[in-house]
């Protein structure tokens, strides 16, 4: 089945059925691959035999990128893929139906897709396989994943760093991943680095990252029976390890004390494109006077054979290689599948490919939270603007802590935070008086602090790859995490948080398919506020990536101040199948707005902000002031005082913007609820020619092209230019230009040519701009210090 599939769209049992092939039965394009195929089957009926023996519950990840035959072909067989899609029924019928539909236009891919049953993991993005894993087993100790890695993936940086989640995997109350070196040989047209090495060394490098190799081998690569025999008596003695371990640790409390057991992982030399076609003896450059040799070979990566319904020269062969399958022992000539095929299966939920981690967990309900308004900072018109009298609750992601501490007393395993080393750096400082990191490893009172085997928080390994693979392998099992970054090196797994957009707006049009916790990131450590980290530091163009993605699936969101950030979680933890990227400041910062204002704001998107408004609602405006994000929002609130002061007779309005997704305008889409009408838009930000001064966080053409779209001609932004330094923290916002200074000599200046101010006085109010920012320009390169234009700045009430 898993080479057939590659080749016909019908007549998918021709020797059984004694029904010659003919050009209609071939696809026109045969797409796909091979290589991994044989290999994978092998070792997914080898966990078949595992559950069957022990009883154990098993989900598998397939690791090589290619081969999705690998788990489409033992749902079939089981029956998991007929519940799923009833129309692909165990028969001729249903099976010409599966074959055809496979990588074929309007069908499935030739990945591990979100359609495949039993799938958590696509491998269309190399590297994640074990990070997924151990996400996935974490909080559930009945699990194991079995985890099979392609010799090619193992060549990527975040898989080869993720051999150490063995430090982190806790055998009290995690379940346990069994990593299968799949060692083929090949990659597209490469030998792999792991297959040319020795066992002996590989034994030396697995034993060094704390493993216990063991090997499925065999010189005759066709001896399969003996293969067999081998992969059995290597997978029983593995299952067997791993429940020993469990069972030491959950009965006689070994592995909490610094020990790493020595899991098993298994080194497998299974032949790229095993048991297919040999060589290419029908054309082309000859070896040995034989062709060139396709299996165990680069050759065999992809399409093996040059058959189609447009060349049906190497039909023969093609017949006689699926023909040595002998499908007349395992199908019936109606289709069905053989009873004894279909006893070795394992029945119900101990199927892999339908096993409930796999499609949105055993329990994937909502998180049990507490009032996030318990936690939020007493503001009124009093103190609004200015800071809290603890200095620690002017930190907006400390205040977040103190919600997430409580999260986790309310639901002790069933909510995790994640992150590269940076959790204590990024002010979730109440959450370690409720919970250690997790961390396997001796541990050297005092130099380490607050870790242990059992904790809520996995953060002690540096690699952002590691930590948004864990989250999305909790996330895709149905339960809910956080992963905090700082901003800049989000860039650095954009294209992992792609890949969950994909799998997530794939999974959402499977009926069979339930929905799942969204996956939560937080963006911190941001781009205005690196003062001592430099230009390395800067990029908050994690906001455009995903701006670019459906909307539908995509949840972007800039709190302004800590009582907001606490609203959005609220919402974000609430909501489902969607990714939330969440922008926090973690530094001192002015508090704006009351529990109320903050939870329209997280619930609406935006909102007009009357007290910073001198206009009143529906009035016309001279000017529309608008922001998004932490630093932005100061930095305009304190231009509309700069020129409320004076210029008293402007009427504007101030608009402040939580969820950045509401101002765009993609027609056509599924969620077109969160997306504001063109007259609500107007409502907001006035006529096409209505001035707009918008002070953004991230990049300024994600705001030019949503203003684009909606044919808005009178933006002016002020956001990130890509320009920074090492320098103090208002100069990063003086080199954008996002300052309040340049934010209000933009605005008078649009004012000015408006007739709107008396010209005099706004040419005297401009050039005092510009003396207070060559002052500032002075001040902090000989004193490296802000001016009190700045530091000592807070909110004064509007003069209407």
């Amino acid at each position: 089945m898993g080479a057939g599939m590659i080749f016909l769209k019908s007549n998918p049992l021709f020797s059984v059925t004694d029904t010659p092939i003919q050009k209609e039965d071939l696809k026109a394009n045969p797409i796909g691959h091979w290589g991994t195929v044989s290999g994978q089957l092998f070792l997914y009926a080898h966990a078949n035999r595992i559950i069957n023996k022990y009883h154990q519950k098993m989900f598998y990840l397939g690791g090589p990128g290619h081969g999705g035959q690998a788990m489409v072909v033992p749902a079939y067989l089981d029956g998991s893929y007929t519940e799923a899609y009833p129309e692909i029924t165990q028969d001729l019928e249903g099976m010409a139906a599966l074959y055809k539909r496979f990588s074929f236009p309007g069908g499935i891919g030739s990945h591990m897709t979100a359609q495949t049953p039993g799938s958590i993991h696509e491998g269309g993005e190399l590297g994640y396989t074990l990070s997924h894993a151990m996400g996935a087993v974490l909080d559930q100790p009945e699990q194991i994943a079995f985890a099979v890695v392609g010799d090619g993936e193992s060549e990527t940086g975040p898989l080869a760093t993720s051999w150490h989640l063995n430090k982190f995997l806790n055998p009290k109350n995690d379940g346990a991943v069994l990593p299968i070196l799949d060692l083929n040989g090949f990659k597209i047209s490469n030998p792999t680095l792991l297959a040319r090495m020795s066992d002996v060394d590989l034994r030396k490098y697995f034993e060094g990252l704390g493993y216990s190799p063991r090997y499925i081998e065999n010189e005759e690569i066709h001896d399969y029976m003996r293969y067999h025999e081998i992969a059995a008596q290597v997978f029983d003695q593995a299952i067997e390890d791993i429940h020993n371990i469990q069972n030491d640790a959950r009965d006689n409390g070994r592995y909490q004390n610094g020990e790493i057991p020595a899991w098993p992982i298994i080194i497998a030399r299974l032949p790229k494109g095993w048991g297919g076609p040999r060589y290419n003896d029908w054309s082309g450059p000859k070896f040995d006077g034989k062709g060139m040799p396709i299996e165990h070979s680069f050759r065999a990566h992809q399409v093996p054979m040059p058959l189609s319904s447009t060349n049906m020269e190497t039909l023969p062969e093609f017949v006689e290689w699926l023909k040595s399958y002998r499908p007349e022992e395992a199908f019936n000539s109606d289709g069905t599948i053989k009873d004894e095929i279909k006893a070795f299966s394992p029945k119900g939920e101990m199927r892999m490919a339908s096993n409930p981690v796999t499609n949105g967990g055993i329990d994937g309900t909502n998180l049990i939270l507490p009032d996030w308004k318990v936690f939020a900072n007493p503001i009124s018109a009093d103190n609004r603007g200015s800071l809290m009298p603890e200095t620690n609750d002017n930190m907006d992601m400390n205040v977040l802590s103190k919600y997430f501490a409580e999260i986790v007393k309310l639901n002790p395993t069933r909510f995790r935070l994640f992150g590269p080393d940076e959790t204590m750096s990024n002010r979730f400082w109440e959450m370690f008086k409720v919970t250690k990191r997790q961390w396997m490893q001796e541990v050297d009172i005092p130099d380490d602090e607050f870790i242990g085997p059992e904790g809520r928080i996995i953060d002690s390994q540096l690699s952002e790859h590691q930590a948004e693979g864990w989250l999305e392998g909790y996330t895709l099992t149905g339960r809910t995490g956080v992963f905090a970054s700082y901003e800049s090196f989000l860039r650095v797994v954009d294209s992992m948080l792609t890949q969950h957009f994909k799998w997530i707006r794939q999974a959402a049009a499977q009926k069979w398919r339930k929905d799942y916790p969204s996956l939560n990131v937080i963006s911190t450590s941001t781009v205005f506020q690196q003062d001592h980290n430099g230009y390395t530091h800067q990029d908050p163009g994690i906001l455009t990536h995903l701006a670019e993605k459906k909307s539908d699936f995509i949840r972007q969101y800039l709190p302004a101040d800590a009582n907001t950030l606490l609203a959005v979680f609220d919402r974000a933890f609430q909501d489902r199948s969607k990714i939330n990227h969440i922008v926090a400041s973690k530094q001192p910062r002015q508090q704006w707005f009351t529990v109320e204002e903050a939870s329209k704001l997280a619930t609406e998107g935006l909102a007009t902000i009357d007290w910073a408004s001198t206009a009143k609602s529906g009035e016309d405006v001279d000017l529309v002031f608008a922001s998004a994000g932490s630093e932005p929002t100061i930095e305009t609130l304190a231009a509309i005082n700069l020129i409320n002061d004076i210029f008293p007779a402007v009427r504007f309005r101030y608009v402040n913007v939580v969820e950045i997704g509401r101002l765009q305008k993609k027609q056509g889409k599924l969620n077109q609820k969160r997306e504001l009408s063109d007259n609500e838009f107007q409502s907001f930000f006035g006529s096409t020619e209505t001035p707009v001064i918008f002070g953004f966080h991230g990049y300024e053409d994600l705001i030019e092209s949503i203003f684009y779209q909606r044919a808005h001609q009178g933006l002016h932004v002020h956001g990130y230019r890509e320009d920074g330094d090492i320098t103090t923290t208002y100069d990063m916002r003086v080199y954008s230009e996002m300052d309040r200074f340049h934010q209000a000599i933009d605005a008078v200046e649009i004012l000015k040519k408006n007739k709107v101010v008396n010209e005099a006085l706004a040419v005297a109010f401009v050039d005092s701009m510009h003396r207070i920012l060559e002052k500032h320009f002075k001040v902090t390169r000989n004193d490296g210090v802000d001016i009190p234009e700045f530091t000592d700045w807070s909110w004064k009430e509007l003069k209407k």
